[in-house]
């Protein structure tokens, strides 16, 4: 189907492959890992023709489709979001566009005296289009869009006024429709929420072609796939079985290795502990010659690489009230459009809130309402004594000050933390050495993230209100803050569509329905054994 055969790859300086192979066949669901930067874009580009290797070559079987997302989406505009899916497929959705041009035509007043023409052309149109199966596809454009969480509106409004997040939906529902031979999907969970996330799930797993995939969500990958290849210093190494299993075999390999490497360096201190002690010394020359010879034929074994384990630790906030948060009689709406009428919500000290619902339920518009970035059109939001908020949202990162470096940024916050402490911070959010003298307007989605929330979780307050927080960030970053926020002493408030950051981290699910508003007492895994549900409205299996 898709094979790389002993490909070598450098850009610029940077060596990515040195003679890596690796192959996926008809129906393999297939796992791309490996650190940042260490060519996972670079790789798919390759098998798309996109770029070339230095050396080696890529095969893939001749007529085969293959279908492409990438975070990188391209101009949208001037149609809606149903005829730009439809686009990916070819000639059906010129069809479709002109159809509505002829139609517009039909009732334009002052083009009456070319009805006639208009009529026999719109007819010859049609025919080509349902020829074509357009109507068929069309419906099924919408089903996908759907399952992507669009709305009718949506759908049909002009795709260019969507925001990025919403263009990404589109740029992958363009690819779903096509049902290509071969998917290639660079980070396809990022801008999902939980209910597309769980229908792409559904969509992939029913999918019958090769698929190979990055994915920062452990979950979602873990449900898909049953292969790994890892970039592992430029070379591709296949595991067969889930991310769980590569992490047991890579810990074994690594263990392995290890005591491998501790065998040679003891046996070549050994002789080399002899030729020094026995060089000088006539009597033994031909032995020291020959260990010596013995050691140079010596293939040595290299030690493992470490990967870098990054632990945070909390310094302990300080304890506020036992009441932490109470909304009363809240009422909120955005024009015609209610989001809550008459909500009562209350936060104990040390309870740990995830907030469920599809979108537009207000999820983000409860956050804010408790971060005070919003107010109640009625009813009060209180918050407790001596509660000391920390709020992520999305916007978050859009305050930081371009013109810093991810250090100066740090020292304005907390200047009075010395430089050590503030390099130990700035590592444990993935920014060792001269990582910390870039500025900020240079960093990626996932790097403002990290930094915003180091500059939270450096000094913690007691009451943590996060939209989000895990959108940008990689799995092991990911890892390490469920880590730290196990440990949290304080109180939680969260929206997150990471279904291993809400099953780790709730300890309570409010949950935001068109029927009504549910509270449910134990966190989010007991939610799912008690509903038969991983997301409001969805039921096992649909």
């Amino acid at each position: 189907m898709i094979r790389l055969d002993n490909i070598s790859k450098q850009n610029g300086h940077q060596i990515l492959f040195i003679d890596a192979s690796m192959g996926i066949m008809k129906g393999e669901k297939v796992g791309l890992v490996g650190p940042n930067g260490a060519g996972k874009t670079t790789l798919f580009r390759m098998i798309t023709g996109k770029e070339q290797p230095d050396d080696g070559q890529v095969a893939i079987d001749a007529g085969m489709t293959i279908g492409y997302f990438s975070q990188d989406v391209g101009e949208m505009s001037g149609q809606s979001a149903v005829a730009a899916v439809m686009d990916g497929v070819g000639p059906v959705s010129a069809l479709a566009s002109e159809m509505a041009e002829l139609e517009a035509a039909m009732v334009d007043p002052d083009r009456a005296d070319e009805l006639d023409a208009i009529i026999e052309r719109y007819g010859d149109v049609q025919a080509r289009f349902e020829e074509l199966d357009g109507y068929a596809l069309e419906a099924r454009a919408r089903e996908v869009l759907a399952g992507l969480s669009f709305s009718q509106e949506r759908m049909d409004g002009d795709v260019g006024l969507l925001s990025g997040g919403w263009k990404m939906r589109v740029a992958l529902a363009r690819i779903l429709l096509m049902r290509p031979d071969g998917m290639l999907l660079d980070e396809p969970s990022n801008h999902l929420d939980l209910e597309s996330l769980i229908w792409l799930e559904a969509f992939l797993k029913d999918y019958d072609g090769a698929l190979l995939m990055t994915s920062h969500d452990r979950a979602f990958m873990n449900r898909i796939i049953g292969k790994v290849v890892e970039i592992d210093a430029g070379s591709l190494i296949t595991y067969s079985g889930d991310l769980d299993f590569y992490d047991q075999q890579r810990a074994l390999t690594e263990a392995q290795r290890q005591a491998q490497y501790e065998r040679q360096q003891a046996m070549l201190a050994k002789e080399i502990k002899f030729i020094e002690r026995f060089k000088a010394r006539a009597s033994h020359a031909a032995q020291v010659q020959s260990r010596v010879k013995k050691l140079d034929k010596i293939e040595r074994v290299e030690a493992p690489r470490r990967r870098q384990s990054i632990q945070f630790e909390f310094r302990s906030p300080p304890r506020s009230g036992d009441d932490v948060l109470n909304l009363k009689n809240v009422h909120k709406g955005y024009g015609a459009q209610p989001i809550y009428s008459g909500l009562d919500f209350l936060v104990r000290r040390k309870e740990r809130w995830c907030v469920l619902g599809a979108n537009g339920a207000g999820k983000s518009t409860l956050l804010k309402l408790v971060a005070g970035a919003t107010q109640p059109d009625q009813g009060t939001v209180t918050v407790g004594a001596s509660v000391r908020m920390g709020y992520f949202a999305q916007h978050s990162m859009d305050l930081l000050d371009g013109e810093e470096t991810i250090f100066e940024s740090l020292d304005s916050s907390f200047p009075q933390a010395g430089q050590g402490a503030l390099r130990t911070l700035a590592g444990c959010f993935g920014f060792s050495g001269d990582d910390v003298e870039k500025p900020c307007r240079v960093l990626s989605g996932g790097e403002k993230a990290r930094l915003v929330m180091a500059k939270m979780l450096f000094d913690p307050p007691n009451l943590l209100v996060l939209d989000e927080p895990t959108n940008h960030l990689d799995m092991t970053t990911k890892e390490m803050l469920v880590e730290a926020l196990k440990d949290f002493e304080g109180t939680m408030l969260f929206v997150s569509h990471d279904r291993h950051f809400l099953a780790a981290l709730s300890n309570r699910v409010l949950e935001l329905t068109p029927e009504g508003i549910h509270q449910y007492g134990g966190g989010y895994t007991e939610y799912v054994a008690r509903t038969g549900q991983e997301a409001p409205g969805l039921h096992p299996g649909g």
